[in-house]
Formats: structure tokens, C-alpha cells, sequence
């Protein structure tokens, strides 16, 4: 089994389908929408976040069930849920979050779950590690497991949501000392170091004991680095709708992949050939490629992809 551990919100989405424009609510989060995909890749995962005892927390909790996610470790709480109003520009999103006293942004260190023995590796990341209290949280619970289990990050960055850029990258830095494997965006990267070559930035991090740091670019694909291969893959052809959830879908098809090769484990991960890791990439992007071609987070269900 995955652990993912990080946010669940509720994605206001614009609909102009009455003349008028209003927002209409969907289940997301990057780490909520990161633990769908997988369940509907029929990976073995579970979630670990706060979730709201209101009816948009019934939401949440109906779609994770429907997607063959284990909702056993979520944490439940009498507050509101965190709202993302989401815009759209040529297809990108852009977002404005209310989260004031929520059921996610209160998680606390006393409620980290005691960890089942079918779990098999972690992912972390997402908008919360930007916020308090639930981003100590979430740094403590990885700091304890990383040393066992293969662990993942995404930290999926929304500047407007960071609180304190100084105390952000610090506990960023400490979290990607932390992973086996990174995912980020170019924007991701561009803000961590806007100076930086990718492959230079890549290459401090193998040093530093990360086995595989992959990239994505939108439209250009992805690039993975690891201690013996630059791979690279091209996005799967698709008409885009939007982008919502598709660098999810692509961290959930990259341990799915993984996962299909008996390799997710610390051995598997630490050792990577090339083929592995383009076989993963490819299978990633055509996931990604099936999400951006339908409105919103809705990721693909295995028997829509091709061999993992």
C-alpha cells in the first residue's frame, strides 16, 4: 500500500454554462488527487489528511471511496473545509484558497496515524506544507518514515498559499533530504532557484542521496535524472481541456509503474536502470494526457492505459 499525505480540498471550478460565471464544487487536492489516480490504477493506497465532518468532507470522503481509496487513517474534525476558487488562463489554472481554521490546515503532530504494516512506501507533498500547523505535521510524519520506506515528494508550490517564505524553504530543503523520489514543475524548480540549470540543481540532489528527480515541462514532457540516466518523454497526445490534476495523475502513474515493475522499495528505487524509468515516464504521461483531456481532477481508471 501508498500512504499519501498532504491536502484534501474542494476545487470551486468556473461554469459559465448559464450566461453568468458561478463555480461548481469538485473533490481535489494534489495529494487527494494523487491517491484517486492510484486508486483507480488499481494501486493498493490509502490517505492521510484532515478532513471536515460537513457535507463538502462528504464529498471527499464518497469519491475516495469510489476510487478504491482506504479512508481508514483519515483524521476527521469539526471544521470547515479548505476552498480553492480556481480560474482558468489558456487552460492554466490559477487559484485563490480560503482555509482559515480548517479541518486540513489544523492537523496537528499529535494526530499522525500509527503506520499499518501494509504500507509499502509514502508520497508526500502538496499546498499544506506551506501552512501551520499541518506542515510540521506532515514534515515530523516524514522525518520518521523515510529512513524504511521509499518516499516521495511533490511539493507542488502555490506561492499565495506559503505563510513564510523563509521558514517554507527551509522545511522544503529538509523534505528533499528526506525523498528517494522528487517530481516538480519547472515553475517549481524556477522558484526553488531561479538561477539554476535543471541538470546542475539534479545532479546536488543525487549527490545527496534523492535517487530520481523528475521534471515536468507542460508541453514539452518530462526529463528524469538519476545517478546513471537522463531519460526524457514526450507528453501523450490529447486535446486539452484543462489542466487540473494532471501533475497528480503523473506522480501517481510514476509510482504505479514502479510499483508494476517490483521496484518500489528501497533497493528497487535506489537502482534504477533506464528502461525503468522510461518505461514509468511513459506511463505517467499517458495518464497525464487522459486527465488534461477532461474538465477538471478526474483521473484514469486502469483499463483506459496501456501496460504500466
Amino acid at each position: 500500500m501508498i500512504l499519501c499525505c498532504g491536502e484534501a480540498l474542494i476545487d470551486m471550478l468556473p461554469d459559465n454554462s448559464m450566461g453568468r460565471l458561478s463555480f461548481t464544487p469538485y473533490p481535489g487536492g494534489a495529494v487527494y488527487n494523487t491517491a484517486i489516480a492510484l486508486g483507480r490504477l488499481d494501486v493498493p493506497v490509502s490517505l492521510f489528511s484532515g478532513i471536515s465532518t460537513d457535507f463538502f468532507g462528504d464529498l471527499l470522503r464518497a469519491q475516495l471511496g469510489e476510487s478504491n481509496v482506504d479512508t481508514g487513517l483519515l483524521h476527521f474534525a469539526d471544521r470547515p473545509t479548505t476552498l480553492a476558487f480556481v480560474t482558468l488562463k489558456d487552460g492554466q489554472a490559477c487559484y485563490v484558497f480560503y482555509d482559515e481554521n480548517t479541518a486540513g490546515r489544523c492537523l496537528g503532530v499529535s494526530d499522525i496515524p500509527t503506520v499499518p504494516a501494509e504500507v509499502k512506501a509514502f508520497f508526500f507533498g502538496g499546498i499544506y506544507l506551506g501552512q501551520e500547523p499541518c506542515g510540521t505535521t506532515f514534515e515530523t510524519f516524514m522525518g520518521q518514515v523515510h529512513g524504511y520506506f521509499v518516499t516521495m515528494l511533490d511539493p507542488n508550490i502555490r506561492t499565495g498559499f506559503i505563510a513564510d517564505e523563509a521558514a517554507y524553504r527551509s522545511r522544503l530543503d529538509r523534505m528533499l533530504g528526506y525523498a528517494d523520489i522528487v517530481k516538480l514543475s519547472n515553475e517549481d524548480l524556477a522558484w526553488i532557484d531561479s538561477d539554476a540549470e535543471m541538470a546542475d540543481w539534479a545532479q546536488s540532489w543525487l549527490n545527496r542521496d534523492v535517487s530520481l528527480i523528475v521534471v515536468t515541462r507542460g508541453d514539452k514532457g518530462a526529463v528524469a535524472f538519476s545517478r546513471d540516466a537522463i531519460v526524457e518523454v514526450l507528453p501523450g497526445q490529447t486535446t486539452v481541456a484543462d489542466t487540473v490534476g494532471a501533475g497528480d495523475t503523473f506522480n501517481a502513474g510514476l509510482l504505479a509503474s514502479f510499483q508494476a515493475q517490483g521496484l518500489l522499495t528501497k533497493t528497487g528505487i535506489g537502482d534504477l536502470s533506464e528502461d525503468a524509468i522510461a518505461r514509468a515516464l511513459t506511463f505517467a504521461a499517458e495518464a497525464a494526457a487522459i486527465t488534461v483531456s477532461r474538465p477538471g481532477a478526474n483521473p484514469p481508471w486502469r483499463e483506459e492505459l496501456s501496460a504500466a
